[in-house]
């Protein structure tokens, strides 16, 4: 059977929704999933429930790890928190390094999370458009063919969800891949190559972007 990596943004953000929360919140640059963006993630669990996906690795910020519990929840699968497949971490963006909940406190929140599992990739603020994609691709990589050769999925964000296709696939995910939110990329292994099947697919949500956003 051939190897298949799923790639999935998280779904859509409390400040794309309300702007105006990111002046009084805690942790300004780690905002939860809006009311739109949980249905967004129980609609991506269903798509993705029937497929045969062993494990789920995800970004550990706040809305990564929401959509990919929904999806945990449905395939009864743990969450394995991987800080390569991070928000990119751009100065122009974050005028300091993000304040992220702990990992303990994800835990407490979270159960699904694999308490045993340690993250292959670091990701160091602040960071380039070259870095984030290297960092994100060398995820994939690492994931995919060092140590987990079963079906996994990857859940990011537009940037991380971009460079880990890209490595796999190479530069021709640069201009194919569309990561808008709680989209799909399927990225399959054919023999000795990557092919990319989905590019980032949204027939599973009823409603979609009219502007792909990257912050």
């Amino acid at each position: 059977m051939s190897q298949i990596v799923w790639i999935a943004r998280h779904a859509n953000r409390l400040d794309f929704v309300n702007p105006d929360w990111f002046l009084t919140a805690e942790r300004r640059y780690d905002p939860p999933l809006s009311d739109d963006g949980f249905v967004q993630a129980i609609q991506l669990a269903q798509r993705l429930k029937t497929e045969k996906i062993s494990h789920i690795f995800a970004s550990p910020f706040l809305r990564t790890v929401q959509t990919a519990n929904a999806v945990a929840e449905a395939l009864d699968l743990s969450i394995k928190l991987e800080t390569g497949l991070s928000e990119w971490l751009n100065p122009e963006w974050m005028t300091e390094e993000p304040e992220r909940l702990s990992v303990p406190a994800l835990k407490e929140l979270f159960p699904r999370i694999d308490h045993s599992y340690t993250p292959r990739i670091a990701a160091k603020y602040p960071e380039t458009h070259e870095q984030v994609r290297a960092r994100s691709g060398q995820t994939a990589r690492c994931l995919a063919t060092e140590f987990f050769p079963e079906h996994i999925l990857l859940v990011a964000h537009g940037a991380s969800v971009l460079g880990a296709a890209m490595g796999l696939v190479g530069e021709v995910a640069k201009t194919e891949v569309k990561a808008s939110l709680c989209s799909l990329v399927k990225v399959v292994l054919q023999g000795p190559e990557w092919l990319l099947e989905l590019k980032g697919d949204t027939a599973h949500l009823n409603q979609l972007e009219e502007v792909i956003r990257f912050a």
